[in-house]
């Protein structure tokens, strides 16, 4: 058996795991959420929920995946010694091979937007984009090319392996990301009336705390991370032994938080600009955002332009980087567990995934007859996988780690064999073993709407 691939750098580390948690979600849910939450006072509250309920459990994935040396579910399997503990690994390699199918649609759309924009058809009034994002979401064609495009290009990503496929393209995207935000964030900083958006984002307003906020911030955190879905966990499978779990996980949490705010930054400065108050979910980004821009910059249209293109192109990267590690979870589960090349384990999961996500597009409206219960497909693999499955693969990987897994082999792999000192080990094993299973239980009951502010 050859040896097994791994990151050729601390560097690639960390933007490779980074590029997995910084997604969509951070571009329009955090920002969102922030504004409606009290604004600063959500925000302290999330990087609180980060530190407290989001590194432990990356941690804790990191971990799994280092001592298999494996993929999600094979790692599992190791430690768990013929239990049904095991069932965690099957478990989280079917919720990210389900997101990947009905998440590469809503990153199509992006692919189509950055056209849009770059032969000016976002041009018009609020009612105009709103048709454009109907038609589009409901057309029988468009979606699913764009669907079967951003697949195809995670796929020849993923095919070349880890060093040169997953880890180049995150040291060319990643950083990428971050110019694009920072120019963005810029340019709507500079907008009149912008630091209006700025306050809203950042003056607190303690009149809105209630249990709410506290469970959309703990919530947040744990999504945004990409807990629970196998990819911290097959790419920790890629990290050496020399490899800081803790420092990595801290790093990576700072990066995650740090988009999410300029995310805001980059979001309500311009929709205060133009008196818009900014949505939720796909219409933020796909109806809304088009328009602000385009009422922002109606003065200088070429920058408005630049700006709208800048703006989606950061979109379909962000999603792109989450569609790699979410594809590589299934890539890698199918390689070893079915003894095949990368390639032909690569394009299992890229045909199965764009046959779930032409599906999943084809039920926003083209074709009659795939709802159930009034959901469409689209919204059944959403509420399945981020409301049902997430929890409880996050909850049952914390008490795994815990309770059950030798506390000599967790201690060993958080100090590196005795490398490093290890100073925060009974404070993690403390979080793991109490309040991360606490706090994604009430993630669980929060999203069901048993817990209520």
């Amino acid at each position: 058996m050859s040896e097994r691939a791994n990151f050729g750098s601390k560097l690639g580390v960390i933007l490779a795991t980074a590029g997995s948690a910084v997604g969509l979600g951070n571009v329009w849910r955090f920002p969102y959420m922030a504004g409606e939450n009290g604004g600063a006072v959500f925000i302290i509250i999330y990087v609180a929920c980060v530190l407290l309920l989001g590194v432990p459990c990356m941690i804790s994935e990191f971990i799994v995946g280092r001592h298999g040396q494996a993929n999600t579910a094979r790692s599992f399997r190791s430690l768990a010694g013929g239990t049904p503990w095991a069932v965690i690994g099957y478990m989280g390699v079917l919720t990210g091979f389900l997101i990947t199918g009905y998440y590469a649609v809503v990153a199509g759309w992006c692919l189509q937007y950055v056209w849009a924009s770059l032969v000016g058809h976002l041009q018009g009034d609020p009612e105009y984009f709103k048709t454009y994002f109907t038609e589009l979401s409901t057309d029988p064609v468009k979606p699913v090319l764009w669907t079967v495009v951003i697949l195809m290009l995670t796929y020849l990503i993923i095919e070349h392996g880890v060093r040169d496929g997953i880890e180049r393209a995150s040291k060319m995207m990643m950083p990428t990301l971050f110019i694009l935000l920072l120019i963005i964030v810029a340019a709507s900083c500079m907008l009149p009336n912008a630091w209006a958006g700025v306050e809203f984002l950042f003056k607190p307003d303690f009149s809105k705390i209630n249990s709410d906020v506290f469970l959309g911030a703990l919530g947040q955190s744990f999504y945004s991370l990409s807990i629970a879905m196998g990819c911290l966990c097959t790419y920790a499978s890629y990290f050496s032994k020399y490899t800081d779990l803790t420092k990595a996980a801290s790093q990576i949490a700072v990066i995650d938080c740090l988009v999410a705010i300029l995310a805001g930054l980059m979001i309500f400065p311009a929709a205060f600009s133009v008196g818009v108050n900014p949505d939720s979910g796909p219409s933020l980004i796909f109806i809304t955002l088009p328009n602000v821009f385009a009422q922002a910059f109606a003065s200088v249209p070429l920058l408005g332009y630049v700006i709208s293109l800048l703006f989606f192109v950061l979109l379909s990267l962000a999603a792109l980087t989450s569609l790699m590690s979410l594809h590589e979870v299934s890539t890698a589960f199918f390689q070893e567990e079915l003894h095949t090349t990368r390639k032909r384990a690569a394009q299992v999961v890229t045909v199965t995934t764009a046959v779930i996500g032409a599906f999943c597009s084809l039920s926003l409206g083209a074709v009659d007859g795939l709802t159930l219960a009034g959901r469409s497909l689209f919204d059944w693999f959403d509420f399945v996988t981020g409301q049902i499955f997430l929890p409880i693969v996050g909850f049952l990987t914390c008490i795994f780690i815990g309770w059950y897994v030798d506390h000599k082999i967790v201690r060993d792999e958080f100090t590196n064999w005795g490398e490093l000192r290890g100073s925060y080990f009974h404070l993690y094993l403390f979080l793991v073993k109490y309040v991360c299973p606490l706090a994604i239980l009430f993630i669980f009951f929060h999203q069901l709407g048993f817990l209520k502010g």
